[in-house]
């Protein structure tokens, strides 16, 4: 077999074949130890490796990335979990490597967005790691390596399907990168820009505190943004994001999204959904679907009924002002965006859910009226001068 070839099964969709991934020179820094991946998730496993890389070379920790559709659901860092945050992930009472709690975290940013998705790691997988991915529905992972109980475990998987890739961890890139689009070629300098302090010193807002653990926030939600189709909006606290507003293309509906979507990561928390009662043989995936839906406001009279089949007795509804009560607990978290914050109504709604920190590019005709936003909740803004745009 070629080692400068991967024959794939289809492209991005079924009658889109032949396919493969190829390099006309060398051999290919992957391997595929275990089943079949496709081309969508070989997109996933390589912009997921760069992401988790990068993490780990910025912040000197495990990283771990949960990626759907060339965009992850959730990173994080293998920062140590509350006991509250190992229950609402579901991992209370387990041992957990610093590898496996960053993919508790990532996986816990957004379960209902992480429903098969590509894990990324950063590091050698332990069997830790892989007990934890085993029971998740997932579609493959990507890693520098795996101890041989945990690449056992994780070949058995999918009925023995779970695509498992090794990539090799000094695999550099050439400089110059090129793609084809409808038959054209573009090229550009490879952004190999590694995200770090530099891009944190020059405070721009009246409020200028900014703790280690928000630098370290902040850093999640940048190096996240670098791997997330734009325009994007991403929200990170705690060492892992817990709201990424990916693809959209007004800048405010990036920040509702990924608001509405840290708004859900904590709501999670409340103790009448830790205490939800599920009916026995309910599966992880219908677990988390009813929880979302148990959240909403807007749930329709079909989806209520299916939803209340999942428990052993109906649950009493969260009110509004319960819900908004809880959230008023929701503080520090670190806002990044990929582009210049053209209007102050990104801030008014982020300030909504407990963001403290900012870092954006800086840029914008309006950059004073979004320093006064700021400055009105006390936030504390930091403009990066790094355009971070993903396509």
């Amino acid at each position: 077999m070629p080692t400068n070839e991967i024959r794939l099964r289809y492209g991005c969709n079924p009658h889109q074949t032949p396919a493969r991934i190829y390099t006309e020179a060398g051999s290919l820094p992957v391997k595929v130890l275990n089943g079949s991946p496709g081309y969508i998730n070989l997109l996933d496993a390589l912009n997921g490796w760069q992401l988790v890389h990068e993490l780990r070379q910025s912040l000197s920790l495990p990283a771990a990335a949960s990626f759907k559709h060339v965009s992850p659901a959730g990173a994080a860092v293998g920062v140590p979990l509350s006991a509250t945050l190992q229950k609402a992930y579901f991992v209370d009472g387990l041992e957990l490597s610093g590898l496996a709690t960053a993919y508790a975290r990532a996986r816990g940013s957004d379960r209902v967005s992480s429903f098969g998705d590509w894990v990324a790691l950063s590091d050698v997988v332990d069997i830790s790691t892989a007990q934890l991915i085993n029971r998740e529905v997932s579609d493959g992972i990507i890693a520098p390596g795996y101890e041989p109980q945990a690449l056992a475990l994780l070949s058995k998987k999918r009925g023995g399907k779970y695509a498992v890739i090794e990539i090799d961890p000094t695999y550099e890139p050439a400089e110059q990168e090129t793609r084809e689009v409808f038959g054209i070629t573009f090229e550009q300098k490879r952004n190999n820009l590694l995200l770090g302090a530099e891009q944190l010193k020059k405070i721009v807002t009246p409020q200028a505190e900014l703790p280690d653990s928000a630098r370290r926030d902040l850093l999640v939600s940048l190096i996240t943004l670098k791997y997330t189709q734009s325009n994007s909006i991403c929200l990170a606290v705690d060492g892992q994001t817990i709201g990424v507003g990916a693809g959209q293309q007004s800048r405010i509906h990036c920040t509702r999204l990924a608001s509405s979507k840290a708004d859900t990561w904590y709501l999670r928390q409340h103790p009448a959904v830790l205490g939800l009662k599920f009916r026995p043989g309910i599966h992880r995936p219908e677990r988390d679907n009813a929880i979302d839906q148990y959240l909403r406001d807007d749930i329709t009279p079909e989806e209520e009924k299916v939803w209340k089949e999942v428990f052993e007795a109906v649950p009493t509804r969260l009110t509004s002002a319960e819900k908004q009560t809880w959230l008023s607990g929701l503080k520090g978290a670190a806002l990044g965006s990929d582009g210049f914050i053209p209007f102050r109504d990104n801030i008014d709604r982020a300030a909504r859910s407990g963001v403290k920190y900012v870092a954006q590019p800086g840029g914008s005709l309006r950059d004073d009226e979004i320093i006064r936003a700021c400055d009105e909740y006390g936030i504390t803004m930091v403009f990066s001068g790094v355009r971070l745009f993903h396509h």
